[in-house]
């Protein structure tokens, strides 16, 4: 919880002893983070302590992102390319979101957790006759941060996002450098760095930035371009899109330390999937049990690493056959099935994605047994079909071919199989309207800004990483199929590493056969203690 704005107002509160600023700021927002602004208070603010420093050391992630770097300056030579880590977001008033860093952002420098609010990276171009450019470097990288604001300075105390009164001992320039790598320099320089040597001629330095990520970066990349008459709107942003959808297509080959990351990740998942079946049986039957369920999965991801990768889907009974179902308000009621989709982010921002669908009371009834193992077998052979050159088409027709036939089978699916699976019928998607594999990483939906062509479209290679999540899903609602199918949704998702002998599943050690997930249950519910884990 921030500090209110009550506290902020303990102290001397006299006009005399306010600033300009501070006063515009009380007239505009009711004195909100006013200080005390004596000269005698600030003397005695920035006297009197012992130092802290960080203990800092390099980042395991910093023997990758030169590599990393260099090949995003190859793809844009003579350019200047800025990608800022974003801000902080605002959640109401005066409460902001827990920083979480831009995913390119993140990539390059491979800065995680929160680090570090307002920074940007800025890849700078060589001079094309220099010793560097000599050596086969096309940039130079910078990463401009904020100093550390510590007890020696006015804003120790005075900045709410900085000062480490407020947030701590935080790293700045020294320490930013020695876990990165990357030379660090004032954030207050950026303007001027990114304004040198701008112009429309040929031979002069042109601008590049990840446009989503802050706005003030990109109002400040703006400005320079307007100032050096460098294109227009339509122009830049068209040039700007390019550079973010190279970093997003950059992402989809994961290195030997992005791997690690995700099996780190896949564990903690594991964990929080193991702490909530230990949970279930205290829960059954009270009202939001599913939050009760979300709260021990999203306890442990902050336990294990920084936090969920996306919003946990608890979905028990009705609410199973709802794709995005985060609203997880319900009653977890014995006899239905609860499914869970979520995954723990660690440190390092990257996040698993697993899916598993459980039956309450322990055991799967037999209409409940038949779906789940129809889309397990969709599964293996969307698995099946996820050789080294394949497609993510190639898996999407073996899932839906299953799905069609057994849909058929039950007399669910009117069509023929053929007729349903062609581009002009799809009636099975009825039951199945979702993708069923994407990329996983830094991002849940990872390398989303990456073209068609590059993705759906292009060969499954290894080093790729990406789920498998077919799916049969019954809304309570549906008048076209039996009463007893009404209200079940069943999901099994899996992280896969594609590799040079073929695909891999990351997540097997997560059960999920009918047997393995049944005694799974019955092994946590018999510890009894549910904080016993």
């Amino acid at each position: 919880m921030t500090v209110s704005a009550q506290e902020h107002l303990q102290g001397d509160t006299d006009p005399k002893n306010v600033d300009l600023d501070e006063q515009n700021m009380q007239d505009r927002v009711n004195n909100r983070t006013l200080r005390p602004n004596s000269a005698a208070f600030q003397k005695f603010m920035t006297t009197g302590w012992q130092a802290q420093e960080p203990q800092i050391e390099p980042l395991e992630s910093s023997k990758y992102t030169e590599r990393r770097l260099r090949e995003l300056g190859r793809r844009f030579p003579g350019e200047r390319l800025v990608i800022p880590a974003g801000s902080y977001k605002t959640r109401n008033n005066d409460n902001d979101y827990a920083f979480r860093p831009d995913t390119t952002f993140a990539y390059y420098t491979g800065l995680g957790e929160d680090y570090e609010p307002g920074a940007v990276l800025v890849l700078d171009p060589v001079d094309p006759d220099s010793t560097e450019a000599a050596k086969g470097l096309t940039h130079t990288p910078e990463l401009f941060v904020h100093p550390r604001a510590d007890q020696s300075t006015r804003d120790y105390y005075r900045s709410s996002q900085y000062g480490e009164y407020w947030v701590g001992p935080r790293a700045g320039l020294r320490e930013l450098a020695i876990m990165t790598g990357i030379p660090t320099k004032d954030i207050a320089t950026f303007p001027d760095a990114i304004a040198k040597d701008l112009g429309p001629d040929q031979g002069a330095v042109k601008l590049r930035v990840i446009r989503t990520a802050d706005q003030e970066a990109l109002n400040q990349v703006e400005a320079a371009r307007k100032a050096n008459g460098i294109g227009g709107p339509d122009r830049n942003e068209e040039a700007d899109d390019k550079l973010e959808e190279f970093t997003s297509e950059a992402r989809m080959i994961k290195d030997d330390y992005e791997v690690g990351e995700m099996r780190k990740a896949i564990a903690a998942t594991k964990d929080g999937f193991d702490r909530i079946l230990t949970h279930l049986p205290r829960v059954v039957g009270k009202p939001r049990s599913e939050r009760m369920l979300e709260g021990v999965f999203n306890a442990n991801a902050r336990e294990k690493g920084n936090d969920v990768g996306y919003g946990s889907i608890i979905a028990s009974g009705k609410h199973a056959p709802i794709l995005h179902w985060m609203r997880n308000d319900g009653t977890v009621r014995k006899g239905d099935l609860l499914l869970i989709d979520a995954g723990v982010e660690v440190n390092s921002l990257y996040t698993a994605d697993i899916t598993r669908t459980f039956p309450v009371g322990g055991t799967f009834s037999p209409l409940q047994k038949r779906i789940y193992q129809t889309v397990l077998k969709a599964q293996q052979a969307g698995f099946e079909a996820a050789k080294p050159g394949a497609t993510y088409s190639d898996i999407h027709h073996a899932v839906m071919r299953v799905l069609a036939e057994t849909l058929h089978e039950w007399g669910i699916l009117k069509v023929s199989v053929e007729e349903s699976l062609s581009p002009q019928g799809q009636q099975h998607r009825r039951w199945h309207a979702c993708g069923c594999a994407h990329h996983l990483g830094l991002d849940v939906h990872d390398c989303a800004e990456a073209r068609y062509e590059s993705y759906q479209g292009a060969p499954i290679t290894p080093g790729m990483i990406f789920t498998i999540e077919p799916g049969l899903y019954f809304k309570e609602n549906d008048l076209l199929v039996p009463p007893e199918f009404r209200g079940i949704g069943v999901r099994v998702e899996d992280d896969v590493l594609m590799t040079e002998q073929g695909p891999q599943w990351l997540s097997a050690g997560i059960p999920k056969t009918v047997e393995e997930v049944e005694a799974w249950m019955a092994q946590r519910a018999a510890l009894g203690d549910p904080d016993r884990d």
